[in-house]
């Protein structure tokens, strides 16, 4: 069986002056050539056929007309419409500026199958127009001139089809240069959606994990003050100001991650994003953990030296990414056993990896919380871990311990 053609694509839509000048050209270029053969057939026909000349200048004329009425419907039904003006042109010359217009709106379509059997019966339409026309005039006659209108007919075919399918071919590359355009603004859209949506989970991320960390504090040590009785006034007051400096260094903190959201975007990125902490601030995180209550035991003989030096080594990229994950291990042992101590350990070396555990007793062996949250901070440390090519793991062990388990990337 044979193939179907593809489908052809509508043409675009005129304008008023598209439209206007195109009727125009067409019926200029009809009314001219009637014009010259009214012209010729009354200064050279033969007297004894005088009344057949006035009546096919005449049928001419109207056969015109008909075909000019047609062009409308070119675009509807091209392969009739050119087919009809083209059969018309072997009575009426008026009908050839039509049959012009017709002929290379059908060739825009680019389908030979078509085209082709048109542009036959145009030639053939020009054969019997010529013969019928030699009878009319005594100018010229001869087969030699049937051969010459032959080969102009079919010239003229020619250069039409190419026109129209230079026409199409442009038309098609515009409507496809369109589609590509398009389709590059959507997939710019897109990619800046997932731009905005990653910079949102960023900003949410570092807002988590800054936030339930400082307010971890706040809510521990408030919480001593409601149920500890036996407090005198100058350990109330020393607790109040440990508190107030906690919610102090949470707000300091987040205007820090929503000065990224005002910043300007041409601004320098050191004015506009604070530094990241790495392990480099480990000191500190550990000594606000103590003073939320519980112990925290380092533990740094894994790595080189057997001392904290060995930190600065790790890449900035890692080291922050540790940073962050052992403050959400720490505010998980807070937040689900309070006043237990706390074991951390790091091991590793440049060229292979970087461990880190962060072991907690749970009270009962069952996770208590005294403070709420949302339950997605290891979520996101896992997603840090393996963002940059590591891994993460977290649960209940036997002895009633909870531990935290991170692995990444330290290239030599």
């Amino acid at each position: 069986m044979p193939r179907p053609a593809p489908p052809v694509a509508a043409p675009p839509r005129l304008g008023p002056w598209s439209r206007t000048w195109r009727y125009l050209l067409a019926v200029g270029i009809g009314v001219v050539l009637w014009l010259f053969v009214t012209a010729d057939v009354a200064s050279n026909s033969d007297p004894a056929h005088a009344g057949r000349a006035g009546a096919m200048v005449l049928l001419d004329l109207v056969l015109g007309v008909v075909a000019t009425a047609l062009l409308p419907l070119r675009r509807r039904y091209p392969v009739v419409v050119a087919g009809v003006t083209a059969l018309l042109t072997a009575a009426s010359a008026f009908a050839a500026g039509p049959a012009m217009l017709a002929m290379v709106s059908l060739a825009t379509r680019r389908r030979w199958r078509e085209t082709l059997p048109v542009a036959a019966v145009w030639v053939l339409a020009s054969v019997v127009y010529e013969l019928g026309y030699q009878g009319t005039s005594t100018w010229g006659q001869g087969p030699w001139l049937l051969t010459v209108a032959l080969a102009l007919s079919a010239l003229m075919v020619g250069l039409l089809i190419a026109t129209g399918s230079y026409v199409g071919a442009r038309r098609e590359l515009l409507a496809s240069l369109r589609q590509r355009a398009e389709d590059a603004e959507r997939a710019q859209e897109s990619r800046a959606d997932q731009a905005r949506q990653a910079e949102r989970t960023r900003i949410a991320r570092e807002m988590h994990d800054v936030l339930a960390h400082r307010i971890s504090l706040v809510a521990m040590q408030a919480g001593g003050l409601a149920y500890r009785e036996d407090l005198t006034r100058e350990q109330i007051t020393a607790s109040a100001e440990t508190i107030r400096d906690s919610a102090h260094r949470a707000l300091g903190e987040l205007r820090e991650v929503l000065g990224v959201l005002r910043a300007d975007t041409d601004a320098v990125p050191t004015e506009r994003e604070a530094p990241q902490p790495t392990l480099a601030e480990l000191p500190a995180l550990l000594a606000d953990a103590v003073e939320a209550g519980g112990a925290v035991h380092l533990d740094v003989t894994g790595l080189p030296g057997g001392d904290r030096a060995a930190l600065a080594a790790v890449p900035v990229t890692a080291s922050r990414t540790a940073f962050r994950i052992l403050q959400e291990a720490l505010t998980n042992a807070r937040k689900h056993a309070p006043g237990q101590d706390v074991r951390v350990r790091l091991a590793g070396a440049p060229g292979e990896r970087l461990a880190i555990e962060a072991r907690n007793r749970v009270a009962g062996g069952t996770p208590v919380s005294a403070v709420p949250g949302a339950g997605l901070g290891l979520v996101g440390a896992t997603e840090r871990a393996e963002l940059l090519g590591g891994a993460l793991e977290h649960g209940p062990e036997t002895g009633g311990w909870f531990a935290v388990r991170v692995w990444l990337p330290w290239p030599s």
